[in-house]
């Protein structure tokens, strides 16, 4: 997860929400990547889709099998449907997100049993850190942005 926060630090230096993500497979970092959306013109350029295409690159495969997703805030709906798409089997994230966490917050998708793969979850490590990165960036946001 630090390395994800990481991450999380070169997207806030970029000006991007400060999200980051990493992809490991039996202790072997296969991807890394932050939010990127704004400087690619890019809706869908969130960390975890980089790092996921990324990831799958690296294995020469759109599966993930035996994989876990690090991520710094609970992915929104498009990002927990690549996870599944991905066959990614574990993910750990930081700071939920109550208005567009689909994980635990707003939807519970890894919960409907009606998809093919099942995706363990852990939640909430290194929660504050996380969550402070996020916060201190909308802050300065606001600080600076015009009325």
């Amino acid at each position: 997860m630090r390395t994800a926060l990481a991450e999380a630090g070169r997207a806030r230096e970029a000006g991007e929400v400060p999200v980051g993500a990493v992809i490991v497979r039996n202790g072997e970092l296969l991807a890394a990547a932050h939010n990127h959306p704004i400087a690619l013109h890019d809706p869908s350029a969130h960390a975890e889709l980089l790092a996921i295409r990324r990831a799958a690159v690296a294995v020469g495969n759109y599966r993930l099998p035996g994989t876990t997703l690090y991520v710094t805030l609970e992915p929104c709906l498009m990002c927990a449907g690549a996870i599944l798409h991905a066959r990614i089997d574990r993910l750990v994230f930081g700071a939920a997100d109550p208005k567009n966490g689909a994980v635990v917050s707003l939807y519970r998708l890894f919960d409907d049993r009606r998809f093919n793969h099942a995706v363990s979850i852990t939640e909430g490590v290194l929660r504050d850190a996380c969550g402070e990165i996020l916060s201190g960036f909308f802050h300065e946001k606001r600080l600076t942005s015009p009325p």
